[in-house]
């Protein structure tokens, strides 16, 4: 029978899938290098059964996954803090959820408007449920959006990773900074990206929250639940 894959991190921070009771010094897990801002490549081997006859190899095959772990970011400098402000699982998820809506209409880049779908398509976060209770809900904002931007060309299709805009980037760099700049501890939560997305004036997606009813003062009340979303126990993100 084969063995139960076990989750395992090299001193190079790079994650790989590997049988727990693999016995073979010279076993090669393929270790994929960290490719990109957005993820790490692992890999995960999967074994046939051991046949009984000991003339018969066992083979293996690799399936490759990126996993996103951070959210880019130009602040480098935050790099060399000994304790640098994490992303909330929320956080991250809502990032990656943006990147697809900004794919399913095509569009070339992940802009403000894309992290703020992408915020209520996660929808449990402090930030999601403040949106929905002051009527802003993910059909109003998608429409908003084609409203705005316009649809994209019918043959186009996104990047993978379809590239942050600079406000959306700006956004980011922002939920960083006011972290750092709190002195707190915790993590940055989606009511981080919320208020940085707010901060981009121009920005599509402030236009947006600014139709739809958003403004300073609602920031202003938003902003005191600002570290509330940190709790990463998945009984209790219900």
């Amino acid at each position: 029978m084969a063995s139960i894959p076990t989750l395992s991190s090299s001193s190079s921070s790079i994650l790989s899938m590997s049988p727990s009771n693999a016995s073979n010094p010279n076993n090669n897990n393929n270790h994929l290098p960290f490719t990109s801002i957005f993820g790490t490549r692992i890999t995960i081997q999967r074994l046939s059964p051991i046949l009984p006859f000991p003339s018969v190899s066992c083979r293996t095959r690799a399936t490759t996954a990126t996993v996103s772990f951070s959210l880019p970011t130009t602040k480098r400098e935050a790099a060399t803090i000994d304790k640098t402000p994490q992303w909330s699982a929320r956080s991250i998820k809502s990032f990656a959820l943006g990147e697809l809506e900004a794919r399913k209409l095509k569009y070339p880049n992940t802009g403000t408007e894309a992290l703020l779908m992408g915020i209520l398509v996660e929808g449990t976060s402090k930030a999601a449920k403040f949106l929905r209770a002051n009527g802003i809900s993910l059909f109003k904002v998608r429409e908003e959006t084609v409203e705005l931007l316009g649809k994209s060309d019918m043959y186009f299709f996104s990047p993978e990773h379809p590239p942050l805009t600079e406000p959306a980037q700006k956004a980011l760099d922002w939920a960083v900074d006011e972290k750092l700049k709190s002195g707190e501890g915790g993590e940055i939560t989606v009511t981080h990206i919320l208020l940085g997305i707010w901060s981009q004036e121009g920005s599509a997606g402030r236009q947006i929250l600014s139709t739809l009813g958003f403004n300073d003062e609602k920031a202003k009340e938003l902003a005191k639940e600002i570290n509330e979303d940190v709790d990463l126990s998945f009984k209790k993100q219900a």
